[in-house]
C-alpha cells in the first residue's frame, strides 16, 4: 500500500495532523481548566468548538470538496489552520485567552473540507482490492494516537506552556501542507464540472443517498450504532465505581486495554482483512460490540471486564473500516464529499443524543439496563445490514445527473 504515492503522502500528512490535533486538544483543555479554575462552562465550550463544526459544516464542506480540486483543497485547509493558530498565538500573547476556542473551532471547520478531499483521492487512485486495507491503516493510525495523543499533548503543555504548544500546532499543520504539496497535480477537470447552487448540490447529494439501498442501509446502521455508542460513553466511570468497586482512576487502565486491542485489531485487518468482505467485517464488529457492551454492563469482576473491553476494542475497527470501505466502494467520486458530509453528522448526531440521555436513563432504570439497551441497538444495526449480507454487493449506487 505504501508504494502508492497517494497513500504514502496522505498517511504522512495525517501523522502530523493527528499530532497537531492532540496537542491542540489537551493543551487548550488544560490551559482553560487551569485559568478558569475548572469552570464547567468554559471547559464544555471546548467540546462544543470541536464537535459543532461537524454538524454545521460537514455537508457544506463535503459539497465544496466535490466542487474543488482535492489536492489544492487539502493544502489550503492545512495552511489556513496554521495561519489561524498563529493569529491566535498573537492574541493570547496579548492576554486574551478566550480566543483559544477560536483555534479549535477554525481547525475543526477546515477539517470538514480536507477529509472528504482525502477520501476522494483514495477513490480515484487506490485500487479497489486495496481500499479495505487502506481504511484499516487509517483506523490503526487513529487508534495509535488515541493511546499516545493525550500523553504527548499533556507533556508538551505541562513542560513548555500554551505558547509553545500553539507554535507546535502551527508547525504540524504547516508540515502537513508541505507534505501534501508533493502529491501529483490534480487531474484536469478534477473537482470541476457543471455547477449549480450550493443548495441544489446539497439536495442532489441527499437524493443520491436515497437512491442507493447500500447507502440507506449504512445510514441506518450508522444511526443505531451512534446512539448505542453515545449511551455508554459517559457511563464508563460508573462501571468502574459501581460494578468493580474501584476508584475512578482505574478507568485509564481499562481504556488502555481497549485502545491497545484496537491497535492490534486494525493491524490484523490491514494485513489480512482484504480476504473478508467489508459488509461481513462490519456485521462482525457490530455483533462483537453488542455482546461486549452487554457483558461489560453485567460484569462485576475486574478480569472479566478487561477481557470484554479488550474483545470489544479488537473488533471495533471492523465497524469503521467496514463502513468507510463500503462508502468509498459504493459512492461515485463526484459525490464523495457530500455522502461523507451526510453520514458523519448522522453518526455524531445520534451519539450526542445518546450521551445527553444516558445519565437520565441510568437514574431511571439501572446501569446494566442502559448497557443492555446499547447492546440491543448494536444488534439492530447489524440486522439492518442483513440485506447486504444475503446477496453479493451489486453496487446499487447509480449515476445521477442532478
Amino acid at each position: 500500500m505504501l508504494r502508492n504515492r497517494y497513500v504514502r503522502t496522505i498517511v504522512l500528512s495525517r501523522v502530523l495532523l493527528q499530532l497537531g490535533v492532540w496537542v491542540r486538544n489537551f493543551a487548550i483543555l488544560l490551559y482553560v481548566t487551569e485559568i478558569t479554575n475548572n469552570d464547567p462552562f468554559y471547559v464544555s465550550l471546548i467540546s462544543v468548538a470541536e464537535y459543532a463544526p461537524i454538524f454545521l459544516f460537514a455537508i457544506v464542506g463535503g459539497t465544496f470538496a466535490d466542487r474543488w480540486r482535492p489536492k489544492r483543497t487539502m493544502i489550503l485547509s492545512d495552511g489556513l489552520s496554521a495561519v489561524s493558530v498563529l493569529v491566535v498565538l498573537l492574541v493570547v500573547a496579548g492576554g486574551s485567552w478566550r480566543v483559544l476556542l477560536l483555534a479549535t473551532f477554525a481547525s475543526a471547520v477546515l477539517s470538514q473540507f480536507s477529509q472528504p478531499s482525502a477520501m476522494k483521492l483514495f477513490k480515484q487512485h487506490v485500487p479497489e482490492d486495496q481500499l479495505q486495507r487502506v481504511m484499516a491503516m487509517f483506523q490503526s493510525l487513529t487508534a495509535f494516537f488515541m493511546v499516545i495523543g493525550p500523553v504527548v499533548g499533556a507533556y508538551i503543555y505541562q513542560h513548555y506552556g500554551i505558547e509553545v504548544s500553539l507554535v507546535i500546532m502551527a508547525a504540524m499543520f504547516t508540515g502537513s501542507a508541505l507534505i501534501l504539496s508533493r502529491l501529483p497535480k490534480d487531474a484536469t477537470g478534477s473537482g470541476e464540472g457543471v455547477r449549480s447552487g450550493i443548495i441544489a448540490e446539497v439536495a442532489a447529494g441527499l437524493r443520491y443517498v436515497r437512491s442507493s439501498s447500500v447507502l440507506k442501509n449504512l445510514g441506518a446502521a450508522f444511526a443505531f450504532a451512534g446512539l448505542a455508542a453515545g449511551l455508554i460513553q459517559p457511563l464508563g466511570v460508573f462501571v468502574i465505581i459501581e460494578n468493580l468497586g474501584k476508584d475512578s482512576g482505574f478507568l485509564q487502565w481499562v481504556m488502555m486495554a481497549n485502545g491497545a486491542s484496537m491497535l492490534v485489531g486494525g493491524a490484523l485487518i490491514m494485513a489480512a482483512g482484504h480476504k473478508v468482505k467489508p459488509q461481513i467485517m462490519l456485521a462482525a464488529g457490530l455483533l462483537a460490540s453488542a455482546f461486549g457492551t452487554i457483558g461489560v454492563g453485567w460484569s462485576h469482576q475486574v478480569v472479566l471486564t478487561i477481557v470484554l473491553q479488550t474483545l470489544a476494542g479488537f473488533f471495533y475497527p471492523c465497524i469503521h473500516i467496514g463502513i468507510n470501505t463500503l462508502l468509498v466502494q459504493n459512492t461515485e467520486s463526484a459525490y464523495m464529499g457530500r455522502v461523507g458530509g451526510i453520514m458523519g453528522p448522522l453518526f455524531m448526531g445520534f451519539m450526542v443524543i445518546g450521551m445527553s440521555i444516558a445519565g437520565y436513563l441510568k437514574e431511571l432504570f439501572s446501569l446494566f439496563t442502559v448497557f443492555a439497551g446499547s447492546g440491543v441497538l448494536f444488534l439492530i444495526a447489524m440486522l439492518v445490514l442483513l440485506p447486504m449480507l444475503r446477496k453479493k454487493d451489486k453496487r446499487s449506487v447509480r449515476s445521477m445527473s442532478s
